[in-house]
């Protein structure tokens, strides 16, 4: 069994999103903390998280995977966009208390020039600047495709800040079929192998979510480009494979396939039909 989802606009709080989910079929979601493009955040409204709570439980809903902005970069070369992406982080994770128990993913960042050993440095110390004992949330390393100084191209790289990470049993990692694929890791040909590889190097206890997309383009091509599933180089079969994987099972699937609400809810019955 898994959940299933996709991304919802937050513009009208959890509630709304909650709903907005549900009438998709779905039974769990993602949104961006604030707008994916900046760094504004809407006001948090403590009844509406409440009430979202309250939903959650009452309607069996899963694991919610909120999004950081695609602005952060917790690597950057200039020390003004580290000290953004660490406080944009850490208040993020603070709003995330008012629904304890669920996931906050970011991308690692880019080095631009630095070199990937610098890179997984500085993520590594963003990290360990912002997590506490204390918090609910589990922050989540998400796969990248390796394009560019893009950190997070290989399971190594994620393990590595992993490893300097103080408190890393508050850290889990988000595994992006188009991304891994993207990356060179032949989820059509060898998906147990993946899943192999990634226990060796990370460790499944460490998946705590899967983003379902398909590619627009080849193994290893390192482009990092979506495609509705099934209409893209992965294809269909493999996401029916992989959702009665037992890696996956109970992990939160989201689609950041580029649809409309039928389309997702189409993709949304797919999984969910051809899950275990």
């Amino acid at each position: 069994m898994i959940y299933a989802g996709s991304h919802i606009s937050s513009s009208k709080g959890y509630e709304a999103m909650g709903k907005q989910i549900r009438k998709l079929g779905g039974d769990t979601f993602a949104f961006f903390t604030r707008n994916p493009r900046g760094g504004r955040a809407k006001e948090l409204d403590p009844e509406d998280a409440g009430k979202f709570r309250s939903m959650a439980k009452a309607d069996g809903l899963g694991p919610v995977v909120a999004h950081a902005p695609y602005t952060l970069n917790a690597c950057a070369a200039r020390e003004e966009l580290r000290t953004f992406a660490r406080e944009t982080m850490a208040d993020d994770i603070r709003r995330l208390e008012y629904t304890p128990g669920n996931y906050y993913n970011f991308h690692p960042g880019c080095h631009v020039g630095q070199g990937r050993e610098k890179g997984i440095e500085l993520i590594a110390s963003v990290l360990n600047e912002i997590l506490t004992e204390e918090q609910h949330t589990t922050v989540l390393l998400e796969t990248m495709a390796g394009k560019g100084s893009e950190i997070g191209g290989t399971f190594e790289d994620l393990r590595e800040i992993l490893d300097r990470v103080e408190l890393s049993h508050k850290v889990g990692v988000c595994l992006d079929t188009c991304h891994v694929w993207d990356a060179g890791y032949d989820i059509v040909g060898d998906m147990d192998g993946v899943f192999t590889e990634f226990d060796r190097v990370i460790g499944l206890k460490r998946l705590k979510a899967v983003h379902t997309n398909d590619s627009l383009n080849g193994l290893g091509s390192h482009k990092d480009r979506h495609a509705r599933l099934g209409e893209g180089q992965i294809g269909k079969e493999t996401f029916r494979r992989l959702v009665s994987h037992p890696a996956v099972q109970g992990l939160p699937c989201i689609l950041e396939t580029p649809n409309d609400d039928a389309g997702w809810a189409e993709e949304i019955r797919f999984l969910k039909e051809v899950s275990v």
